[in-house]
C-alpha cells in the first residue's frame, strides 16, 4: 500500500491512498490525515487496503490523477524525528578525511540525533537557505515511520513497529556542523527542515526488497542532471532499522508517527557513488590532500528516487532547488 498527503487541507494535510504505479489516487473521509490512520493503524489500515486495491484493479471511479508536485511529505509534521548514522562506513571516512580514529563502540552502538520535526517540507519544494557559505548539502536516506513502541524493545521485536517507509533528503549545513559540535551539544541551526519522498509504502508491498530490517534497493541522486551515486541500501548497513529503533526506545516510549532515519546510505565500493556531497569531498581529500566537488550553490537542483527492478519509481522523487532565502 502507498500513502501520500495533499497539501490541501491545513497543516497536516489531506491523506491519499496512492495507485501502485503513481498515477492515481483517492482521499478517505473516514480518515483525513496520516497521523489519524497512524493513531488507529489496525481499524485504519482495512479500510485503506480496500481502496487500495480498488484503485489498482481500475475499479475506483472517485479516483483522481496523482501529482507529484502537489503533495507534501507524507508527514508535514511528526511527533518526532530521529536520524541515526546507520552506515558506520559513512561515519569512519568523515574521521579519517580529518586524520581522527573512530571509536570502536561505533561499530555496536549506533549514532543518533534528535532533528526538528515541527515542519518539514514538500518534496517538490526549494531548499530555502539565506547563504551559500554555510555548505548546502543533500543526504539521501531511507526512513520508517512507526506505530506506538514500547521502551526497552529488543531489536527483533522493533520491526513489527514499522508502519511504513519512505525516502528522505535530510539537509545539512556543513560548514555551520563545527561549531555547533564543539559546543557539546549537538545539531541544530545545522539541520535546517527535511523533504520526504510523495509516497510512504508498507513493507508489504515493497516484497523481497524489504528483508532482514533494511530496503535492499539502490538510492539514486542526481545532482544537476548529472549521476551522482546509486548505493544500495541494503549494503554496508551495520545496523538495521530494528536495531535503530530499539536505540530510540531503549529509555522511552515512541507514539505512533515516529520518524526514524537510516543516515547518509553509503557502500563500500566506490563504483555505486555517493548520497552526499561531504563523503564524495571526503573521498577526494584522502586521494589527493584536498577536496574539488563544491557544496550547493543557488540554483543547484538535487533528484532522489528508487527505482524497482523494472524502471518504475517506488516512492516517486524527490526533487528540490536550492534558492536563496530574502
Amino acid at each position: 500500500m502507498k500513502l501520500g498527503t495533499l497539501k490541501s487541507g491545513g497543516r497536516d494535510g489531506t491523506l491519499v491512498v496512492v495507485s501502485r504505479d503513481l498515477t492515481q489516487c483517492a482521499t478517505i473521509a473516514e480518515v483525513p490525515t496520516l497521523q489519524a490512520a497512524l493513531d488507529e493503524w489496525d481499524a485504519a489500515k482495512s479500510i485503506l487496503q480496500k481502496i487500495y486495491d480498488a484503485l489498482n484493479m481500475g475499479a475506483a471511479d472517485w479516483a483522481m490523477p496523482f501529482d507529484e508536485t502537489a503533495i507534501h511529505s507524507p508527514l508535514p509534521r511528526a511527533y518526532q524525528w530521529a536520524d541515526g548514522s546507520a552506515y558506520v562506513r559513512h561515519v569512519e571516512l568523515v574521521r579519517k578525511a580529518r586524520g581522527a580514529d573512530m571509536p570502536e563502540s561505533f561499530w555496536t552502538d549506533p549514532l543518533m540525533y534528535q532533528g526538528g520535526s515541527d515542519a518539514f517540507i514538500g518534496p517538490r519544494d526549494d531548499i530555502i537557505a539565506a547563504d551559500e557559505d554555510w555548505g548546502i548539502d543533500f543526504e539521501a536516506e531511507v526512513a520508517v515511520i512507526t506505530g506506538d513502541v514500547p521502551m526497552g524493545v529488543n531489536p527483533a521485536d522493533a520491526l513489527t513497529y514499522i508502519r511504513l517507509i519512505m525516502l528522505v533528503n535530510d539537509v545539512s549545513l556543513r560548514h555551520l556542523i563545527p561549531g555547533e559540535l564543539a559546543k557539546g551539544f549537538g545539531f541544530f541551526q545545522s539541520k535546517p527542515a527535511s523533504a520526504f519522498s510523495p509516497v510512504a509504502v508498507t513493507p508489504e508491498a515493497l516484497g523481497d526488497a524489504w528483508a532482514d530490517g533494511k530496503l535492499h534497493m539502490p538510492l539514486h541522486s542526481i545532482l544537476n542532471g548529472q549521476w551522482f551515486g546509486h548505493p544500495n541500501a541494503g549494503v554496508d548497513m551495520t545496523f538495521d532499522f530494528g536495531q535503530l529503533i530499539a536505540h530510540a526506545a531503549k529509555t522511552r516510549f515512541l507514539r505512533a508517527g515516529t520518524i526514524i532515519g537510516s543516515g547518509t546510505v553509503s557502500n563500500a565500493d566506490p563504483a555505486t557513488g555517493s548520497s552526499c556531497l561531504a563523503e564524495k569531498r571526503m573521498i577526494e581529500t584522502i586521494e589527493s590532500g584536498a577536496p574539488i566537488t563544491p557544496f550547493m550553490a543557488f540554483g543547484d537542483h538535487i533528484r532522489i528516487e528508487m527505482k524497482d527492478d523494472k524502471g518504475h519509481s517506488i516512492f516517486g522523487a524527490i526533487e528540490q532547488k536550492v534558492v536563496r532565502y530574502v
